[in-house]
């Protein structure tokens, strides 16, 4: 547990200074590390380390779906408000699609001025083994197409929604649960209210017990990474890797400016607010075993709860700033390794492709590879070929973290603003929690309608 009060449990830590070996922060540092020394010296074992973190992703990822349905529930019932939910949710796809548009457009610029594939002079001829090696790492899935996607949105049942755990089907119904019991007030049965805040605060009780594996789940997942790949694949794509990297410092800068000038957030004190989360995610290479955590800090840094709870899970799919940035970078870093000079309209092309593939690869095996040879055979060019995707197995690995922090920092943003923009944030609470001021959990909001209600502190 972190050293800060449980936003949704209302539970408040006792502000005690802890010992520095204590820390969660220090604790993913040492972890990480110590990872990338056992894959270095011992690969063969690093490697086999892999069940550890993908244990621990599966303890979390079993209370992912849950824990979205109350906290939305709850978030739209204190709103009670059609109109409002339909705001923030257009609001936040429009800020989707124009950032992520952005980060396409960026990485394009990046890859032109760096040119990472410069250099490789590759033979188109030795890629003919490539589609095999591609449809493995993909297991020759596919992404869906725009319509199937937005179908696929509204579950076939609303048990098969968690038990797949599908956040964006479980989001729809929790929104439409929530409407329903706003729509009750007064005549609704209350006692559903309070059995939905118990829920959560159990199901938050557990993500707490859980995460005192997090050290260990870094720990396995950074032995895997470098057992499996080894540091001499950074030397062979150093460049690619450079551009990437040198691409997401410098977006996170653009995000900022955005949360700054919109929100008057200060962008580096809201990374040291969230430095456990992000690290967590840097080490496991995954942003879902942070969701819930996300969630609590951004409600407890004075986020309404229905933002919160709109904007980050739809976030997962629609805002993926980093993967996005990335696809762009790579696309570029294809022709050029090929000794292609695409021009600006094949460019182009690969922005509207892209614009649409990359909202469907939330949760699909490979999706990257799906996505840059569906982007391949859109441009048309016949001297890059789709089997050139398979050149960037070496690599893809190693950008896990670029990614991940970048879509983390995101979508953290997109709520931010999009809170703002609802009149859903209260600014001075957010400066005071990111300048470590505040202990006190979140006052309970009134629920609409529903005087007899007593809300506790979630």
């Amino acid at each position: 547990m972190t050293d800060y009060p449980q936003a949704m449990t209302g539970e408040v830590d006792t502000p005690a200074r802890s010992r520095w070996y204590t820390s969660l922060f220090t604790q993913l540092l040492v972890a990480i590390v110590a990872g990338i020394l056992v894959g270095w010296l011992w690969p063969a074992f690093g490697a086999d380390l892999k069940p550890i973190a993908d244990a621990f992703i599966k303890l979390i990822k079993m209370l992912i779906a849950p824990i979205i349905f109350c906290t939305v529930v709850i978030g739209i019932a204190h709103v009670g408000d059609l109109k409002s939910v339909g705001r923030i949710g257009v609001k936040a796809l429009v800020y989707f699609e124009v950032v992520t548009t952005f980060a396409l457009l960026f990485g394009l610029v990046i890859a032109n001025v760096v040119k990472p594939g410069a250099g490789f002079d590759i033979d188109p001829q030795t890629l003919a083994s490539g589609a095999d090696a591609v449809a493995k790492k993909t297991g020759s899935g596919e992404l869906p197409h725009t319509v199937e996607f937005l179908l696929n949105i509204i579950p076939t049942s609303v048990f098969s929604a968690f038990a797949e755990n599908q956040l964006l089907q479980v989001l729809f119904f929790a929104v439409l649960f929530g409407l329903a019991l706003a729509k009750f007030g007064e005549h609704g049965p209350p006692v559903v209210f309070e059995l939905i805040e118990h829920l959560s605060s159990l199901l938050f009780t557990i993500i707490g017990w859980i995460m005192k594996l997090a050290p260990l789940a870094a720990f396995g997942a950074m032995a895997y990474i470098i057992g499996q790949y080894g540091i001499s694949s950074l030397g062979s794509y150093a460049k690619l890797i450079g551009a990437c990297y040198l691409g997401a410092a410098l977006f996170i800068l653009v995000l900022g400016a955005i949360v700054w000038f919109v929100a008057g957030v200060n962008l580096w004190r809201f990374v040291v607010y969230i430095k456990d989360e992000l690290f967590l995610a840097l080490g496991t290479a995954s942003t879902e075993v942070v969701l819930p955590r996300i969630m609590d800090k951004l409600i407890f840094a004075g986020c309404s709860r229905t933002t919160t709870g709109l904007v980050v899970p739809t976030g997962y799919s629609f805002n993926l700033d980093g993967a996005t940035l990335y696809l762009s970078i790579c696309v570029l870093f294809l022709a050029q390794a090929l000794g292609v000079d695409l021009s600006l309209g094949e460019q182009i092309t690969a922005v509207l492709v892209l614009m649409l593939t990359s909202k469907g690869m939330a949760g699909v095996p490979g999706s990257s590879f799906l996505a840059l040879s569906a982007t391949v055979a859109a441009i048309g060019h016949g001297a890059i070929p789709v089997a050139a995707v398979a050149l960037l197995l070496g690599a893809d690995r190693i950008m896990d973290s670029m990614r991940v922090s970048v879509n983390l920092l995101g979508n953290c943003v997109a709520t931010i603003v999009v809170a703002r923009w609802e009149g859903q944030l209260d600014s001075v609470r957010m400066s005071a929690v990111l300048r470590g001021d505040v202990t006190e959990p979140v006052e309970a909001e009134e629920l609409p309608d529903v005087p007899e209600v007593e809300v506790s502190s979630r």
